[in-house]
């Protein structure tokens, strides 16, 4: 179990020869921002770091504030942007990957950590999937497979080619292979459990098809984020106004369960990866049925509106 000391000193070692290119999915808010920020500081700026959120002024901000290469070379392009997308809209992922596989050469990390948490009934998105489905599952999965080929790129070039997942990996249900998307039996509680099973089958299945690429899942536990303090309705936040300094006690801080979450896309080899909340790899521990892989893959390719390959 690595130390948040051991994880940051080992995270700030990262000097690659070669100027990596990172994808941040929720990169405006939470750990997707406070990771981005980590890994700018890190590298000094010498990235391309791809902030994809919808809020452009958030991401504005958060550009203006990170630091800036002390030198240039022309071998090496750094640069922060940021792209609007809604990734419960799959239309929306697909027009995103496109642009970037016409201009981009590689990409080394896929990071998803646009997610979020809500308590409402079955709410579909123009596509015909449940919005709660849309932003914890499926957008993982188009955007993982739309972006193979710059994933694979940066394989052939003898670079680290790593896609993470930040959900809850070991806290998964079993898979219900039935009721795919939910459209037999929703209910708010299988809603928000039925993902952590999708991404966990998932990210088996693109480790098993493509084992030159890293794929982490990763439980970065219970974080104290504005997130996590805004969600419901009045009544529960008042109680978590109450409870906040409480709460801030209690979990984890953003800035070490990104440490966690870097440190694991940082030394993860190719393969399946599936990390807890202290950045332990637990093998196949609660892992879903196994015969579901190609069950879902399929579901999902089509789902997704994915160009099957």
């Amino acid at each position: 179990m690595p130390t948040v000391t051991v994880a940051r000193e080992a995270n700030a070692a990262f000097a690659p020869t070669y100027t990596p290119i990172m994808l941040v999915t929720g990169a405006t808010s939470g750990l997707g921002q406070t990771l981005t920020e980590l890994f700018a500081r890190n590298l000094q700026g010498k990235a391309h770091i791809i902030l994809v959120a919808r809020n452009q002024a958030a991401a504005d901000e958060i550009m203006a504030a990170l630091p800036k290469p002390s030198s240039i070379s022309q071998d090496h392009q750094y640069t922060y942007e940021f792209i609007r997308c809604d990734v419960t809209s799959m239309r929306s992922i697909h027009e995103l990957s496109k642009s970037l596989i016409q201009r981009l050469p590689k990409l080394n990390f896929l990071v998803h950590c646009a997610g979020g948490v809500d308590f409402l009934g079955r709410v579909e998105t123009e596509e015909g999937l449940d919005s709660k489905l849309a932003f914890r599952y499926y957008s993982k999965f188009a955007l993982s497979y739309d972006l193979l080929p710059l994933l694979r790129n940066a394989v052939k070039l003898k670079e680290k080619a790593t896609v993470v997942s930040v959900l809850a990996a070991g806290k998964a249900p079993d898979i219900d292979v039935n009721d795919l998307g939910l459209k037999k039996n929703y209910t708010v509680t299988r809603g928000l459990a039925q993902p952590i099973s999708y991404v966990d089958v998932m990210t088996a299945e693109f480790a098993r098809r493509e084992p030159d690429i890293a794929w982490v899942h990763m439980y970065p536990g219970s974080v104290y984020t504005r997130g996590m303090l805004t969600f419901g309705g009045p009544v529960i936040q008042f109680v978590l106004l109450l409870l906040r300094p409480l709460l801030w006690l209690l979990l984890a801080k953003k800035e070490d369960a990104s440490e966690r979450i870097l440190f694991a896309m940082l030394s993860a080899d190719k393969g399946l990866r599936r990390c807890n909340e202290k950045g332990d790899d637990i093998g196949m521990k609660n892992f879903p049925a196994t015969e579901a892989g190609k069950i879902l893959f399929e579901h999902s390719v089509k789902a997704t509106l994915c160009e099957e390959r």
